[in-house]
């Protein structure tokens, strides 16, 4: 990972803040589910895997300042409706997270009604309102979510919170992930030690604009709530706002960010030098499990990262960035470590910027080296086994310079493979 100055990248995802607990367990959802709705459990291969927890849990000790951004989807999930609504509710206030994998809980006539639950069942066994609960559901769309083994497993749950549950609790909302992502770092805040981390998950159905998977992030940082949502969305914009897996934007994606202040700093009422610390604890955050998310993408390879400098401003930036990482094309062109930079050129000639393709420079790279494939708009000669061995690299970076200002950008993707049909062919079973 990329170190930054003045931040320290430490264990613990959630729970490396001050004050923040986390579990998971297994629950049984996916079994449950199908009995319910008359599935052939052995036709569809499903097995109780009790080492793939379903179902997770995050407690501040404290009451947390808290913010969100959510899917632009017009279809979302019931457990982003009732999160809204608690927050609301509340004025961003938050004591605690219940999240599963399985079940997004979406388009279902009961959907609300069973989030609502969730939050009921959690606040219960905590101790705590109801409306302090952030819920959120992730896996298949359009078969109602079963509370039963829910209820059945809260009180497993909650007895087994401690402030070193982050693997547990990232564990339960994976779905066809294929490794956990966490970060957390450490920095100060005018002579405050001050800690900031998060858990994701996606690999799948991921596409701009946000949110992109279900994130949870937790800092011990006190902060305003108004100030945590500024921070959250101008950091949304440059880094999960410029994923793109697959061209697909989820019903039920959320990042959520809570802050319970037990750090000790003094609170951040304003913009300043104090924000502006704990701002970039979240940039880096956030933009690494952003870098895990575009790598762990369904049947990938290959990580793209694509930047774009010298760009008369920063939408332009990005723009041009997530056309390219978005081109299906160019993703089977990596997979295939095939130089095809025409691919390129066409997902910069069709985002909808404004820049002269004439004075364009383009390069390929990857620990192997750099390839030079376009200047001034134009290809240029190169070695196509020099090209093959620097795109034979699991991650590869695309550089593009506008030579038309000073904003840059950068977005993620990855390849496009023949797992992925694979994955999405048969998803349910």
């Amino acid at each position: 990972m990329k170190q930054f100055e003045g931040y320290t990248y430490v264990d613990g995802g959630v729970c490396a803040a001050k004050g923040f607990k986390a579990n998971g367990v297994y629950s049984g959802i996916d079994k449950a589910m199908k009995k319910a709705h008359d599935m052939d459990l052995d036709a569809n291969g499903v097995t109780e895997n009790v080492d793939k927890n379903d179902l997770g849990m995050v407690v501040s000790d404290k009451m947390c300042n808290t913010a969100a951004v959510y899917t632009t989807n017009k279809v979302k999930g019931a457990p982003i409706l009732v999160t809204k609504k608690n927050l609301e509710t509340t004025g961003g206030k938050s004591r605690a997270v219940i999240v599963n994998s399985k079940n997004a809980n979406t388009c279902n006539t009961d959907g609300e009604e069973i989030a609502s639950k969730m939050c009921d069942l959690t606040a219960d066994i905590l101790g705590i309102k109801s409306e302090e609960v952030v819920v959120a559901s992730t896996g298949v769309i359009g078969i109602p979510l079963p509370i039963e083994p829910i209820k059945e497993h809260m009180k497993e749950l909650a007895e087994g919170l401690s402030y070193d549950g982050n693997a547990k609790a990232v564990n339960a909302i994976m779905t066809t992930d294929t490794v956990p992502k966490e970060v957390a770092v450490t920095f100060d805040i005018n002579g405050t030690t001050c800690t900031l981390g998060g858990m994701a998950k996606g690999s799948g159905m991921i596409h701009p604009n946000m949110a992109t998977t279900l994130n949870f992030v937790t800092t011990d940082v006190a902060i305003k709530t108004e100030l945590i949502q500024k921070a959250l969305s101008e950091v949304t914009k440059i880094t999960y706002n410029c994923l793109s897996i697959d061209g697909d934007t989820s019903t039920n994606d959320m990042v959520c960010v809570m802050a319970n202040g037990l750090s000790g700093n003094k609170e951040i009422e304003s913009e300043g030098t104090d924000y502006e610390a704990f701002k970039q604890a979240l940039y880096i955050v956030m933009m690494n499990m952003t870098r895990m998310l575009a790598k762990d993408g369904e049947g990938a390879t290959k990580l793209i990262e694509c930047t774009v400098s010298e760009a008369k401003d920063l939408d332009t930036a990005i723009t041009v960035a997530k056309s390219v990482v978005a081109s299906s094309l160019f993703k089977c062109a990596i997979f295939g470590e095939d130089a095809n930079w025409g691919r390129i050129a066409c997902a910069i000639g069709y985002a909808d910027a404004d820049f002269d393709i004439t004075k364009i420079d383009v390069d390929m790279a990857s620990t192997k080296g750099t390839l030079e494939v376009c200047r001034n708009g134009y290809g240029v000669e190169f070695s196509e086994d020099f090209a093959k061995e620097v795109l034979s690299e699991n991650e590869i970076m695309v550089n593009i310079i506008l030579h038309s200002g000073e904003a840059q950008a950068t977005a993620w993707g990855c390849d496009l493979t023949y797992d992925y049909v694979k994955i999405n062919g048969d998803y349910r079973s």
